[in-house]
């Protein structure tokens, strides 16, 4: 050490000391002591240098607290490698080619008869969404298979919103396989558990719906459609592989705002008792391209997005109450920009960078829903152009 007692009992100090602190040298105390050299630190420091660190201090910590997610999300490609690729099988289709042919350029035979083909949902509140999935697969689905609760996964009390919109769906009555399953309001869980719950409870009501062996099922959100092309090349062809992942093109509030083409998470499984499960995560490494349509937060209503917003698994996104602020969502939907002010959700600073910022405005109307193009003046909020929403919902 560099001080000691001398015989006295009072400070020695062994070390030279300059004008500043020399009177560090013999305090009463270990206490007065480092007080001493707290403020011969301050002394050493100016005005303008103090100052600048009561500002900086407090602001870098509400920075963090602020954008600490957007900076986490900037950083992700230090820590997290990218998934391994897919394994992309091209898509081959055009209205005028027999699907002997359409089979055969995809190195699959064509059956005799077709496979039945059941399309099983879990519902929220997509009234919209569902009605244009539902027409688009109709000629070619044996069973629509729905099951909704009376809670969100967040644990909050929901209405029964398909049982309340039913008759906008006598089409498939004949057809149709519904079912509700009581929540259980935990909460302050995580949300993915209410989630799989409903999943498990969606596999049997796909029991009860009659499906059986090599049945397609086809395993998707409401809101990622399968073209219905895709889903008659899959039912007529043979030897497909058992499970295969849907490449979607993937938009944000109607088809205005494409994002890219990456969305994979829907997919079909020729369905094996005992072994298929319904899910909604990677389950093989085969991806058919262009296979259809993924329009994320495609709501009529403003309230629509809120309810949204609160009650998807999601719901630690909305970090801030004025998130869910009517006219800030509106501003945000028509310019195309994040309703949760996150940065792109990718593994490299390329793909960040490249996509940061509002999604560009598409002005193409080609190759979307059939229903969705002949019935343009009811659902004109899912086209180009048409960035306003309801105040209310309908």
């Amino acid at each position: 050490m560099w001080w000691m007692m001398n015989g006295g009992g009072e400070h020695y100090c062994s070390k030279k000391t300059d004008d500043i602190c020399g009177d560090l040298c013999g305090q009463d105390s270990d206490r007065a002591f480092s007080m001493s050299r707290i403020r011969c630190m301050l002394r050493g420091l100016d005005l303008k240098t103090v100052l600048f660190l009561i500002v900086l201090i407090p602001t870098s910590i509400f920075a963090i607290y602020v954008h600490g997610q957007k900076i986490s999300y900037f950083l992700r490609p230090l820590w997290e490698s990218p998934p391994k690729p897919f394994r992309e099988f091209p898509h081959y289709y055009h209205e005028n080619v027999s699907m002997e042919n359409l089979c055969k350029l995809h190195g699959w035979g064509k059956r005799e008869y077709p496979r039945r083909v059941y399309d099983a949902v879990l519902f929220s509140n997509e009234v919209d969404i569902l009605t244009l999935r539902w027409k688009e697969l109709y000629p070619y689905v044996t069973q629509f298979v729905l099951l909704e609760s009376n809670s969100t996964f967040t644990g909050l009390p929901k209405p029964l919103m398909f049982s309340a919109n039913r008759d906008k769906f006598k089409f498939v009555e004949p057809r149709l396989t519904y079912g509700t399953i009581g929540g259980r309001f935990k909460n302050k869980e995580n949300p993915f558990i209410e989630e799989a719950y409903q999943r498990v409870a969606l596999d049997h009501l796909l029991k009860i719906a009659g499906i059986s062996d090599d049945d397609l099922l086809i395993m998707s959100d409401v809101d990622e459609i399968p073209s219905r092309h895709t889903i008659n090349l899959l039912r007529w062809c043979d030897d497909i592989p058992p499970i295969l992942h849907l490449q979607l093109k993937n938009y944000l509030y109607s088809f205005e705002f494409l994002v890219d083409n990456n969305s994979w998470r829907a997919s079909v499984h020729r369905y094996a008792p005992g072994k298929t499960r319904y899910a909604h995560y990677r389950q093989t490494d085969d991806l058919l391209a262009d296979a259809g349509w993924h329009c994320s937060f495609c709501f009529r209503s403003i309230k629509e997005f809120i309810f949204k917003m609160k009650a998807y698994s999601h719901v630690d996104r909305v970090r801030f109450s004025h998130y869910l602020n009517e006219k800030r969502i509106q501003r945000v939907i028509c310019k195309g920009a994040d309703l949760f002010d996150m940065l792109p959700e990718e593994y490299t600073f390329k793909e960040i960078i490249g996509k940061m910022g509002p999604v560009p405005h598409s002005f193409s109307a080609v190759h979307l829903p059939s229903y969705l193009l002949e019935n343009a003046d009811k659902y004109k909020f899912l086209l180009p152009g048409n960035c306003m929403r309801d105040g209310e919902s309908g």
